[in-house]
C-alpha cells in the first residue's frame, strides 16, 4: 500500500512550526487579557432562552484569535516565508489576510453595536466583492464528466456567496462551548494537509497558523467556557477557511477539487442550509435566532454538552 508523502522542505517545516507555535503561544497569552477587558467593560454574552450557558460569559475572544493568527503569519513571512514561498502565493495570502481582517471588523462591530442582519450581510458582500476584485475568486469548477468549466461573469456572485456562506455557517454553529473553535480546528488541520499534498504551500501556512490559534483558544473555550469568540472570531475563522478554500483547495484542476472545501466544511454548511430551509418553510426570516441547529437538537434529546461538541 503506498504511503502518503507530503512535500515539506526543511525551510517550510521551520515556517509551519513557527506559525503554529507562535499562534498558539500568542493566543494563550492574550486570551486572559481580552477576557479581563471584556468583563471590565461589560462585553459579555447574557443568558437567554435560546442559549445554553446560565451566567454571563466574556465575549470578544476573537480578538485573541485574530491577533495570534495575523502576528504569527507576519512573523513567518518576515523570517523567511517571503523567500521560501512563491511570490504569487504570498500575494494571494496577503489578500486573504486583508479580507479576514475586514470580516473581523464586521464581526467586532456586531459584537459591540448589534448590527441588523441585512446590514451585516451587505457589509459581508461588500468585503467579499473587494476580495474578488483583488484577485481571490472562484473562476472555474471541475465537474466529473464535463471537465473544466469557467464561470465567466458568474465568478463574482459565486465567490461572494461562498465567502459569506462559510462565514455565516461557522457563526451559526457557535452555540456551544468549544464547538465553532473545535470544528474550525478540524477544518484547518484537514485543509492544511490537503494544501500540502496539492503543493499549495502558502495556503497551508495560513491554515497551520489558524490551527495554532484555535488550539490555544480551546484551552479557554472548551466546556465550561471562560470566554466566547463572538462574531468577530467566527467571522475571522470562517473567512480564512473560505478564502483558503479558493486559494488552496480549488486551485488544483482535478475532477474532485471543487468538492474538497465542501467536504471539509460539510457539517456547518449542511446545518446552516437545513435551518434556513426550515425557517423559510414556516414563513420566518432566515436570520431568526432559534434552537433548530443540530447542536440544539442533540442537547434536547439528552446528549451531554461535551459529548455534543465532540
Amino acid at each position: 500500500m503506498p504511503v502518503l508523502s507530503l512535500p515539506i522542505t526543511p525551510s517550510l517545516f521551520s515556517l509551519y512550526k513557527l506559525a503554529i507555535l507562535g499562534a498558539f503561544t500568542l493566543v494563550l497569552v492574550t486570551t486572559p487579557l481580552v477576557r479581563k477587558f471584556a468583563l471590565q467593560f461589560g462585553r459579555v454574552d447574557i443568558p437567554s432562552a435560546r442559549k445554553v450557558h446560565v451566567e454571563p460569559i466574556a465575549r470578544l475572544g476573537g480578538i485573541a484569535i485574530c491577533l495570534g493568527t495575523v502576528v504569527a503569519l507576519l512573523l513567518a513571512l518576515l523570517l523567511g516565508g517571503s523567500q521560501a514561498l512563491p511570490a504569487e502565493a504570498v500575494s494571494s495570502l496577503l489578500i486573504v489576510l486583508m479580507g479576514s481582517l475586514g470580516f473581523f471588523a464586521i464581526g467586532i462591530s456586531d459584537d459591540v453595536f448589534m448590527l441588523p442582519p441585512l446590514v451585516r450581510l451587505g457589509m459581508q458582500a461588500a468585503v467579499a466583492g473587494l476580495v474578488w476584485q483583488a484577485g481571490v475568486r472562484v473562476e472555474f469548477v471541475t465537474i466529473p464528466g464535463l471537465g473544466l468549466t469557467h464561470l465567466g461573469w458568474l465568478s463574482l456572485p459565486v465567490t461572494v456567496i461562498w465567502l459569506a456562506g462559510v462565514v455565516n455557517a461557522i457563526n451559526w454553529i457557535d452555540g456551544l462551548d468549544g464547538l465553532a473553535s473545535g470544528v474550525g480546528a478540524i477544518a484547518a488541520a484537514t485543509s492544511f494537509l490537503i494544501c500540502l499534498y496539492t503543493g499549495q504551500v502558502a495556503s497551508a501556512l495560513v491554515m497551520v497558523a489558524l490551527l495554532g490559534s484555535l488550539l490555544g483558544f480551546l484551552v479557554f473555550n472548551f466546556n465550561p467556557a471562560q470566554i466566547f469568540m463572538g462574531d468577530g472570531g467566527s467571522y475571522f475563522i470562517g473567512f480564512l477557511l473560505a478564502g483558503v478554500g479558493i486559494t488552496g483547495l480549488v486551485k488544483t484542476a482535478t475532477a474532485t477539487a471543487v468538492f474538497l472545501p465542501l467536504l471539509v466544511l460539510a457539517v456547518p454548511l449542511l446545518d446552516m442550509s437545513a435551518v434556513i430551509l426550515a425557517r423559510l418553510r414556516q414563513g420566518q426570516s432566515p436570520f431568526l435566532a432559534d434552537k433548530r441547529h443540530l447542536h440544539h437538537r442533540l442537547l434536547k434529546v439528552g446528549l451531554p454538552h461535551r459529548l455534543t461538541v465532540l
